[in-house]
């Protein structure tokens, strides 16, 4: 394991593929599994009103703000996030903030890997027509718990789970291993463009599916989701929902973005590179996301079926309803090998991305091999995955995914639009965004993003610790004997903290950090010699 603090070039061989692999990151299972399904279970058009309205005051503010991070603690050698908050504030809390970019993220990877082998094993059983027999919702759900819940092989044999799981997890850290053009960039220029024209393909087919005798057909899901019931509007939880979609949609408040941006030059355009990330996201999700799952659901079962549908979650949709769905269309064995592919290549350009901040920290700080960090993280995600999956009926992963998934990217989030408007300054942070920009942004987003942003993130906190947060901690409503579970995922997020925050106190210590001098900038490489990440270079602050 080398410790020489000398660590490799690393940068983005192209702005596509920085573009494609920063759509990677936000381009995930939740575009095409947690986006119609609510949209679909909060009333349908009613939903993308405000939506659209958390995709512009939160969304796109965010996205600019973690591209603005990121690229100011690439100036630093800073990958990771408590070195960019560390950059940003010269305070000895500041570094210490940032163990939330780094313990969300490996959490996140952890389960996420799990599901993301699902959608493989899946792929596969539709290549084979494995689950052609099971023909019925209660079949389907049979064949699906079979799959999930170990000990039980009335369908499938206990190995099975872990083989598909071993395979992605192995995937993703092999990738990982291989840097950031190398093996991230590869991967998105090769994913991405799959996961787009399977897309495409299956929207043509679910619009292809002739309406059924009483005339209802995909038009009809369409219309579901996009015709507005301004009735609606006045639910508050209508208008949270959307605004968390949007967090799981883009990835902000994952400590991610800001890795990729990192690798940066200020001479590289993050205005215009933060626009195309989000506007390709959307295009996923609202364009393509949005014309799959509900609008073949509302043409075989009904618009009051797609309700039933929405509403008995994300994974239903994909692993239960879609199934029955490609059953009864031409070729619907390639049709689902395409949906499931397309759902693996969405959620292994996000998990790749997630081991990031964790990578460079130990990098940068440390100076171990890429390698050497990938295949520790990878053993970390194979135990806790494990567990993951033998506790799954117990609640373990739904316990992650609310406070690592859900509420700790809004906490994240608020932390660093105060750090990057408030502390770094308005100005400061305007005149850091627009280095090398061509494109300037509305001067109505410096308002936006100093007072509208952080208010609307206060309040979608408050309404989560109070509707959710509070009566998940507290254990209301856990079914008798899985406190045991709950505790124990709970211990193992604390634990995970702990040790970051010890990381990061050693690391400040090895390098003769000081706190309130900040970090020293490291030169930018000449004009016109090829980009490379300047933190080749071993710098104390």
């Amino acid at each position: 394991m080398s410790t020489s603090g000398t660590n490799p070039n690393e940068a983005w061989g192209s702005r596509i593929g920085l573009i494609l692999a920063m759509a990677g990151n936000a381009v995930g299972l939740g575009n095409f599994l947690r986006f119609p399904s609510q949209a679909a279970a909060n009333g349908g058009g009613s939903f993308m009103i405000p939506y659209f309205i958390a995709f512009l005051l939160l969304g796109i503010p965010l996205m600019w703000i973690e591209w603005g991070i990121g690229r100011n603690g690439g100036r630093f050698r800073k990958g990771h996030v408590p070195g960019m908050f560390a950059a940003i504030w010269h305070h000895p809390a500041a570094k210490y903030l940032g163990v939330i970019g780094m313990v969300i993220p490996l959490v996140v990877l952890i389960y996420y890997t799990v599901i993301e082998s699902w959608t493989l094993a899946f792929t596969w059983f539709s290549v084979t027509g494995d689950y052609w027999s099971a023909n019925t919702p209660e079949s389907m759900q049979a064949y699906l718990a079979s799959y999930q819940a170990i000990g039980d092989s009335s369908v499938h044999a206990v190995w099975k789970p872990f083989l598909f799981f071993f395979t992605t997890l192995a995937i993703n850290i092999w990738v990982l291993s291989k840097g950031i053009s190398g093996g991230i960039e590869k991967l998105a220029k090769i994913g991405m463009p799959i996961l787009f024209i399977f897309a495409i393909i299956l929207a043509i087919s679910v619009f292809m599916i002739p309406p059924g005798e009483n005339g209802i057909g995909a038009v009809q899901g369409l219309e579901f989701i996009y015709k507005p019931n301004f009735s609606e509007l006045k639910n508050a939880k209508v208008w949270l929902a959307a605004a968390g979609q949007i967090f799981f949609t883009l990835s902000v408040g994952m400590g991610t973005l800001q890795c990729y941006a990192s690798y940066l030059s200020t001479s590289d355009d993050i205005v215009l590179s933060g626009l195309a990330t989000a506007a390709t996201n959307e295009t996923a999700e609202v364009v393509l996301g949005g014309s799959i799952a509900i609008p073949a659901a509302v043409a075989f079962f009904g618009v009051s079926g797609a309700m039933a549908v929405a509403q008995s979650g994300s994974f239903d949709i994909a692993f239960v309803t879609m199934p029955l769905i490609f059953q009864q269309m031409p070729g619907g064995q390639l049709l689902g090998a395409m949906w499931f592919g397309l759902l693996f290549f969405a959620g292994i350009t996000s998990s790749v991305a997630m081991a990031t901040p964790v990578v460079a920290f130990f990098r940068e700080e440390f100076g171990y091999r890429r390698e050497t960090v990938a295949w520790i993280i990878g053993g970390v995600a194979l135990v806790f995955g494990l567990l993951t999956i033998l506790w799954l009926q117990y609640g373990f992963l739904d316990e992650w995914d609310f406070w690592a998934g859900t509420f700790g990217l809004a906490v994240f989030a608020f932390i660093e639009v105060v750090l990057f408007m408030w502390v770094f300054k308005p100005e400061e942070a305007w005149k850091s965004l627009h280095q090398g920009a061509d494109l300037r942004i509305p001067g109505g987003y410096k308002f936006v993003m100093t007072y509208v942003t952080p208010l609307y993130l206060g309040v979608i906190l408050v309404a989560w610790a109070w509707q959710q947060a509070f009566p998940i901690l507290t254990l209301q409503n856990v079914k008798p004997g899985t406190e045991f579970y709950i505790h124990a995922s709970r211990l193992i997020i604390v634990a995970f903290i702990v040790f970051f925050l010890v990381m990061i106190r050693m690391a400040w210590k090895r390098n003769g950090y000081r706190d309130s001098e900040g970090f020293v900038e490291v030169t930018n490489t000449p004009a016109g010699t090829p980009p490379a990440d300047p933190r080749h270079t071993e710098v104390a602050g």
